[in-house]
Formats: structure tokens, C-alpha cells, sequence
């Protein structure tokens, strides 16, 4: 039941003789108004671990805890060592492979530089068959309608053959 719920009985019961069913409904709101001031907003509240003071251990507990804490430290620089051995040795790699880069860097420069080297030059493709004769008219000079007139074949076709022409 909510506040405004309680206040509507209220005030429908004000006129009526007080009778038990009333005293019931203003201890409800006694408490829903309590709860609301005072118990919620301390529930709300985070308690910190740290407020308390700290609980007294016995020196068995003391003692497992520094054993605890010496295996960690252990085992803490056992890892430290893997990794360091790992990264030594990944190094130890990557000078080996830059010394190998310059090696060839200086093999190549020192190298006498022949002519092929310098411009190599493609293959020359074969000439398809059929665009042979396309290619004899245009180096004719004929124009490339006259080209098609005479191979009977669209001068679309002849445009993009003699378009695409392997250059040499």
C-alpha cells in the first residue's frame, strides 16, 4: 500500500468512529514513514572493509600467510625468468636475420649490374590468330570501318581489338 493509498483511508476514515481497523492502518503508515526516513537510506550506505579494525590472527595464521606469499614471490620470478629467456632469444633471432638482410644488402651492391637486370623486359605475348589480320590492315593505315567491311565483323569489335593491342 502506498502513502497516497494510506492518505485516502485516512481521510475517508476521519468522520468514522476510531475503531481498530484505523489504529492498524496508522501504525502501517507509522512504519512505512520510518522505514523511509531512517532504515532505507541506511541500508543505501557501502560499509568499508577497512573501517573496522583489523581482527587480531594467531601466528599460525600470520605464518601460512607468509608462506603464501614467499611461494608467490617464487613463483612470480620463475615466470619473470621464462619470459626474460623468451625475449633473449627471440632477440637473438632478429639479429641473426638483420645481419643476414645486410649481408645480402652488401652482396648486392658490391654485385656488377648487368643490363637485363636493370630493365628486365616482359615476354611478348603470342598474337591471337584471329586478330592478326586486324592488326596488318590497321598497320596499313586502313581506317577501322574499312577494317570491318572487309573481315565482315562489327567495327566495335575492331575498335576494341586494335584498343587492346599488346604494345611492343
Amino acid at each position: 500500500m502506498s502513502v497516497l493509498g494510506i492518505w485516502r483511508v485516512l481521510a475517508a476514515t476521519q468522520d468514522a468512529p476510531v475503531s481498530g481497523n484505523l489504529w492498524l492502518v496508522y501504525g502501517m503508515a507509522a512504519i512505512t514513514i520510518i522505514y523511509m526516513a531512517f532504515v532505507r537510506p541506511m541500508r543505501r550506505q557501502k560499509k568499508d572493509p577497512l573501517a573496522k579494525p583489523p581482527a587480531q590472527m594467531s601466528l599460525a595464521q600470520h605464518r601460512a600467510v607468509e608462506r603464501q606469499m614467499e611461494t608467490l614471490l617464487v613463483d612470480l620470478s620463475e615466470m619473470a625468468r621464462q619470459i626474460t629467456a623468451q625475449l633473449d632469444t627471440r632477440a637473438a633471432k632478429l639479429e641473426a636475420l638483420i645481419a643476414q638482410a645486410d649481408d645480402r644488402i652488401s652482396a648486392m651492391k658490391n654485385a656488377p649490374v648487368r643490363a637485363e637486370e636493370v630493365a628486365p623486359q616482359r615476354p611478348v605475348p603470342p598474337i591471337d590468330p584471329r586478330h592478326a589480320e586486324v592488326y596488318e590492315l590497321a598497320d596499313k593505315g586502313l581506317p577501322n570501318r574499312d577494317i570491318a567491311q572487309r573481315l565482315n565483323r562489327p567495327s566495335g569489335e575492331i575498335e576494341l581489338i586494335l584498343a587492346l593491342r599488346p604494345r611492343t
